[in-house]
């Protein structure tokens, strides 16, 4: 399986939109199944990462300031060049706005560890990233639309997102650790979870999918203007990503990290603020899904494409 992931991951997206149009009423329970499912991946990833290891990482200045510069310098002045051509509704704007200023800090860490980028660093800069996005989202709200949008953002899904995504399957993953370092029962659980990587992303891509595809059908117009727009924003951020990382002096390990921190974003977090979004934006959400399964698929292309950008 871990020799032919591209095309099985490719195969779980098509499934997903075939299971989304054939059935499109079992949306709303297939997203509820996301976060339990992304929780499993992102458990059997930690098991992967030793605590030690986790630790030595926080002390990486190059590797976290790189991070900072990609997420906070370089994307939104990239978000800038593409706003003014961006459809003039506001819910449109806003919606692209939400998406793409949040870095990502679930699955990013998954697609970057299967490019061969250090999980274990961008795992340890997710604290850091969660509470600048937090800081730094409505600040850039007011600069892009002024003071009458920025309030929409709440912390709330932000801070659900961590503990959900990050501390609770942290936590089990570290337990499992010194389980495992102490019984024999405990190694054969942890070397088992460990073969699970690979169905645990084609489910979680699946159901992803499945649960947000029939809601394009709402405004397909729409998808189709902001989809160009995606595609870019990956191409040019894999692009000033592998600047960045070369201009901080990074190794290839670091650097295809930082690409991969660059180009994801924080969808399935910003999804429920768009969600809330009051009427006048209320294409909002189908703005922040039509990003998601733009990645999706920029995402199984990132896993080979990026190590050729900075090859071991």
């Amino acid at each position: 399986m871990e020799r032919r992931q591209v095309p099985i991951y490719l195969g779980a997206i098509a499934a997903g939109v075939l299971v989304g149009l054939a059935a499109p009423g079992a949306g709303p329970g297939l997203e509820v199944a996301i976060n339990p499912v992304l929780g499993l991946l992102l458990y059997v990833t930690f098991l992967e990462v030793p605590a030690r290891e986790l630790l030595r990482s926080l002390r990486a200045g190059r590797f976290l300031g790189a991070v900072l510069v990609v997420n906070f310098v370089v994307v939104p002045l990239v978000v800038a060049a593409m706003f003014g051509f961006l459809p003039a509704d506001q819910g449109v704007r806003l919606g692209v706005l939400l998406v793409l200023l949040a870095p990502c800090v679930d699955y990013v860490i998954v697609f970057s560890g299967l490019a061969g980028g250090s999980s274990d660093r961008l795992l340890a800069a997710t604290p850091l990233l969660l509470i600048a996005q937090m800081v730094l989202l409505p600040a850039f709200l007011l600069l892009f639309l002024g003071s009458g949008l920025a309030e929409v953002v709440d912390v709330g899904p932000f801070v659900e997102a961590f503990v959900v995504l990050i501390v609770m399957p942290l936590a089990l993953a570290w337990l499992t650790q010194g389980w495992a370092a102490g019984h024999h029962v405990g190694r054969r659980v942890a070397g088992g979870a460990g073969m699970l990587m690979v169905p645990l992303m084609v489910a979680t891509l699946l159901i992803v999918v499945a649960s947000q595809v029939s809601k394009l059908g709402r405004d397909l117009s729409v998808a189709a203007a902001v989809a160009p727009f995606y595609v870019l924003f990956l191409v040019v951020t894999a692009l000033l990503g592998t600047g960045v990382a070369r201009l901080f002096g990074l190794g290839p390990r670091e650097g295809r990290a930082v690409v991969f921190t660059g180009a994801t974003r924080n969808s399935l977090v910003v999804l429920p603020l768009a969600l809330a979004l009051p009427a006048p934006f209320a294409v909002g959400p189908v703005v922040v899904v039509t990003q998601t399964l733009v990645e999706i698929v920029g995402m199984v292309a990132f896993v080979r494409l990026v190590p050729r950008l900075l090859p071991a």
